[in-house]
């Protein structure tokens, strides 16, 4: 990778702020390619389209299949502002990104979201990944102090 990726992380974040102004769960990505250049955006929209599979790292692999072939998505990054879960870390693995890089840890985010882990689906995304027959580079977390801020009073309304 060629780029600063917590430059591409701290972008992942806003769009977490974004996706939370709009009252939908603080969750943000961006694909970037090899030389740092944002391909595509994508937010969190589970409320604001009545979907619970509408995480902002699956719309964004709809988005990037739509718009790029799988060969050129095996040298994209997605920089996701938190933990892929099992769903969207299928998602990318599907699509045949390269490389994930997110912030934010699953566990954190579950010790956070549900103490009581009534409604957790714990398997991180390197668990995922590894499950597979091709390889997915996983780096993560990073900036986790910065990607855990969109969160913070969030859920404790939800």
């Amino acid at each position: 990778m060629d780029f600063d990726i917590n430059e591409m992380m701290r972008v992942a974040i806003k769009i977490a702020w974004k996706a939370r102004e709009h009252d939908n769960f603080p969750f943000g990505a961006v694909l970037v390619d090899n030389n740092g250049r944002i391909l595509l955006k994508a937010e969190n929209t589970v409320k604001s389209d009545s979907d619970v599979t509408s995480h902002a790292f699956k719309n964004l692999v709809s988005m990037a299949r739509k718009k790029y072939n799988k060969e050129f998505l095996k040298d994209c990054v997605i920089v996701c502002s938190s933990e892929p879960c099992p769903m969207c870390a299928g998602a990318i693995y599907w699509s045949n990104i390269g490389t994930v890089v997110y912030g934010l840890s699953e566990q954190w985010l579950y010790e956070f979201c549900d103490p009581m882990h009534k409604n957790s689906l714990n398997l991180p995304c390197r668990t995922v990944f590894n499950s597979g027959t091709r390889s997915v580079n996983v780096i993560g977390p990073i900036l986790e102090e910065e990607a855990r801020e969109p969160h913070f009073d969030f859920w404790k309304t939800k």
